[in-house]
């Protein structure tokens, strides 16, 4: 059943093929052979799994035909589930338990959706490697040498080992994109307010979004349905209409225009990364697309912009841990002020101190217009890009990431090498435009992502120009060897 797409499995429960109890055990199954290799879930909740489980079918017995019913999902650790444990990848909060769900929880719930449990990820969602975890790091399915991406490579290496069919993430830099490319999946970041972000764990306010990472792209849109729309408690959410998802996904693509930008295929992309994705490319092209070169002309820009940007809100967000309230306490403080100093110091890991420090540093007297500021006003310019770009096509595309999946490692003493894997991928987030990364090659025996960016609230025909891709293709079928 692992090999079934959450679509088919969908379907085969509609048909009573299979039940829900039945699916669930077979996944808990496999994470229990497979997840203490992988270290790709940080908790399991066994009964609880087979308890929804037992009530999807009871549902489904009275005539409930829900798409997602029944079907098994594990969440990214920076949502927050009532009664359960939910970390970040911290030792700040690893025995923090949450006293009420995410929005985005409740939405999955309310779908029928089974909860197998929490996926690991970089502490607090810094990261692009799914190497600051407090709980170790995640093991990439396709070379258990290299990384699966990060900070969601917890909720990329669960789907890509097939120990959940779905799994969410977060966005804020990449971080569902660049571990989908690593790992071969479909990850898809909405656009920023699509998506609530009640009950995610803020890193950085304006960038952060939650979207879904499966299979195929036809499984995100059908997960995209649930989970989109309005929500009350979140004061960035958009009140825009929510699309059906799954509607025109076998239409045509003929008349697309997509626009390929220069300086995608620049200094700094492996050939082999560029060969496949030019590969990616023409198969649109035999689908009747038509291929427009465009100009980036800030895409330099967007790095140093990111790294200033989001560091300076989340100085801001995690300055409420501070060992008061709630999470992690050093023992025996001699006063308020050791309190603070030593439960940070000793709750935080290094790459969350180091960006606080950044953060903490940009927003001070005497720095904040020569850097905040200029980083607000580098990220205008990097939107109206965009915007000139759309005047001209209707989707973006590109490679995800610059190299495949690294080895463990192999830059965790660089930062700013670490930083450039996110070369792709912060230009949407620092405009808040849907992007979408899926398999379209390999190199080495390690995946290749690409990248497709959309305009504003325009998730449809991104998972439709997807979806027409994999129709064609087969890359996002492929499996790492050794997960049978």
């Amino acid at each position: 059943m692992y090999e079934k797409t959450l679509a088919e499995q969908s379907q085969m429960l509609a048909k009573g093929e299979c039940s829900s109890v039945e699916l669930t055990s077979h996944y808990l199954e496999r994470i229990a052979r497979f997840n203490a290799e992988l270290n790709a879930l940080i908790s399991v909740d066994d009964k609880g799994a087979v308890a929804a489980a037992h009530a999807a079918d009871a549902k489904r017995a009275e005539g409930d035909a829900s798409p997602l019913l029944g079907i098994p999902m594990v969440h990214k650790d920076i949502f927050c589930v009532e009664g359960g444990r939910t970390t970040c990848g911290s030792r700040m909060l690893e025995h923090f338990v949450s006293p009420y769900n995410a929005t985005v929880v409740n939405k999955t719930r309310e779908a029928g959706m089974v909860l197998l449990g929490k996926a690991n990820m970089d502490e607090f969602a810094m990261g692009s490697s799914n190497e600051n975890s407090y709980f170790g790091g995640v093991k990439n399915p396709w070379n258990h040498d290299c990384v699966p991406g990060g900070s969601s490579g917890g909720s990329a290496a669960a789907v890509a080992a097939r120990l959940a069919p779905l799994a969410t993430g977060t966005d804020t830099g990449g971080s569902i994109r660049q571990p989908a490319a690593f790992c071969g999946l479909t990850g898809l970041k909405p656009t920023y307010g699509r998506v609530s972000r009640y009950g995610m764990i803020a890193f950085a306010s304006s960038l952060d979004q939650a979207g879904p990472m499966a299979i195929t792209a036809e499984d995100c849109a059908m997960v995209l349905q649930a989970i989109a729309g309005f929500d009350e408690r979140d004061s960035t959410s958009s009140d825009k209409p929510v699309d059906d998802y799954t509607a025109n996904l076998d239409t045509p693509i003929a008349g697309l225009k997509i626009g390929v930008p220069e300086e995608y295929f620049s200094e700094g992309l492996d050939n082999d990364v560029a060969t496949q994705v030019r590969s990616a490319l023409s198969e649109y092209e035999k689908l009747g697309a038509t291929l427009v070169p465009i100009s980036l002309p800030n895409q330099g820009l967007c790095i140093p912009a990111y790294y200033v940007v989001a560091p300076a809100e989340a100085s801001s967000n995690l300055s409420r841990f501070d060992g008061v309230r709630f999470g992690y306490r050093c023992d025996s403080p001699v006063d308020l002020e050791d309190l603070y100093t030593r439960s940070r110091g000793e709750g935080f890991g290094a790459e969350v101190k180091r960006r606080i420090l950044i953060g903490t540093y940009a927003l001070s007297a005497g720095y904040y217009d020569a850097y905040y500021l200029k980083a607000q006003q580098v990220r205008r310019l990097i939107s109206n890009d965009f915007d000139a770009a759309f005047q001209q096509v209707d989707v973006i595309a590109g490679p995800t990431t610059p190299t495949p999946a690294f080895e463990a490692g192999a830059k965790t003493d660089d930062p700013v090498a670490m930083y450039l894997n996110d070369l792709y991928t912060v230009s949407a987030n620092l405009c808040g435009l849907p992007s979408l990364s899926m398999a379209c090659g390999n190199v080495n025996g390690l995946p290749v992502g690409l990248q497709l960016t959309g305009q504003y609230f325009d998730e449809a025909r991104l998972l439709h120009v997807a979806h027409r891709y994999q129709q064609v293709t087969d890359w996002h079928q492929r499996m790492p060897a050794g997960i049978e």
